[in-house]
């Protein structure tokens, strides 16, 4: 599935709301009561009467429930739902869907969950509660390989990386580092602890080349936005965030082993691009924030390369150089991201990305008289993490090496 946004679409629609349960480990709670949770505070913050919302989309991979269960608990009756298999690629085509869905007549407003027991339940690297499954179809092809999680199927394009470029595990270490500093000023932070670069060395190897702190948190959450017209979001509580440009599920020319069309180090991101920027009518220097996956440490590297902020095989020096840190030219995933806030399959990373356009992110700063946050820009451990007047943010999504997404933001 391919979906995309025209030039013509630019600014016609908008991130009206967001909302999130607690990131934890073991929430003792169903999915169902997670998503109802986090849609009802995104309407909320949208400020939107419930009878507004006429459209619903989730993603799952199926550890989740479904949209008519959730928008029955919330007293919506929808006009156009749609539940989809997929991972983190997702956030950003689901998107793309609501503006078609809106732009279609189908709906009015349309909003996105993401609800999962990523830790106690449904695990990424097939343990959990659905460990005992069969191996059958593409997985023929991989599991016999040793290829059962997500860090074993990718490892080896950043391996490549390392071989082709230079690239070194301590470059590549100061991703974690930069995310764990955000995270320390972000309160609702699964992992608040800063880090160093010896810290992520040190500790055990989980897949050659990657230690245990090169790889994202487990964590139970839910999480949602809201999208509508940016005609209508005039009339919404908060502050509008334009949609400029969406890339969804972008892929490379296969899918089920992407290693078989190379050259390996290269994602979809290659090819997601090229739609992305002319869609949004930006470029990659324009881009004051990226909010990129970062499952791993070298996922948000290789990334970053592909879409264009550095060129192919520069990555390493552009983490760890002090760019992507708050303060820097453009800070990387605020929250701390999947490495430290929690992992949400992308979709945090949009709300982090939306709270920033706003001037609003939910840091420890003190509230001021008018209910909003008197941003200090101090990002001291325990301070601020609110960007300095940013404009433009991009997300980018990832599913796996051969399979992408990506949105470009802008501030109303």
């Amino acid at each position: 599935m391919e979906t995309t946004t025209h030039s013509h679409l630019r600014s016609k629609y908008a991130i009206v709301g967001v909302g999130e349960t607690a990131y934890v480990r073991g929430s003792g709670r169903t999915h169902r009561a997670m998503a109802h949770e986090a849609v009802g505070k995104a309407i909320a913050d949208a400020g939107l009467d419930r009878g507004d919302i006429d459209g619903m989309l989730s993603y799952q991979l199926a550890d989740s429930t479904q949209s008519p269960l959730v928008a029955a608990d919330q007293g919506l009756r929808l006009n156009f739902y749609m539940d989809v298999m997929g991972g983190g690629s997702s956030t950003e085509a689901l998107i793309g869907l609501a503006i078609g869905a809106i732009e279609a007549g189908m709906c009015k407003a349309v909003v996105i969950f993401r609800a999962m027991n990523g830790y106690s339940g449904v695990r990424i690297g097939g343990t959990g509660v659905v460990a005992a499954s069969p191996v059958l179809d593409e997985f023929l092809h991989t599991r016999p390989y040793g290829h059962r999680s997500a860090g074993q199927m990718f490892a080896p394009s950043f391996m490549r990386h390392m071989y082709e470029y230079g690239t070194t595990p301590e470059q590549v270490a100061a991703v974690k580092v930069a995310h764990s500093e955000h995270a320390s000023n972000n309160p609702k932070a699964l992992y608040k602890q800063r880090v160093t670069v010896d810290d992520v060395l040190g500790s055990r190897m989980i897949c050659k080349p990657l230690h245990l702190l090169d790889c994202c948190t487990e964590s139970d959450n839910a999480t949602a936005i809201v999208v509508t017209s940016t005609a209508r979001a005039r009339d919404c509580r908060q502050h509008p965030v334009l949609i400029e440009g969406v890339v969804g599920r972008c892929s490379k020319p296969r899918t089920d082993n992407h290693f078989q069309h190379g050259p390996i180090t290269l994602t979809a991101g290659h090819y997601g691009r090229e739609i992305l920027w002319r869609n949004a009518g930006v470029l990659p220097d324009e881009i004051d924030i990226t909010g990129s996956y970062d499952a791993f440490t070298f996922t948000t590297l290789m990334q970053l390369e592909d879409y264009g902020f550095c060129r192919k095989g520069e990555g390493g020096h552009y983490v760890s150089d002090g760019t992507i840190r708050l303060g820097g030219r453009r800070p990387n995933n605020t929250s701390g991201g999947h490495l430290c806030e929690g992992y949400t399959h992308g979709i945090s990373m949009v709300i982090e990305n939306v709270r920033q356009l706003r001037h609003d992110v939910d840091d420890s700063c003190p509230i001021g008289p008018n209910g909003r946050r008197m941003h200090t820009h101090d990002y001291r451990e325990g301070g601020c993490r609110q960007v300095r007047n940013p404009q433009l943010t991009a997300n980018l999504g990832w599913h796996s090496p051969g399979t992408g997404s990506a949105m470009v933001l802008r501030r109303a």
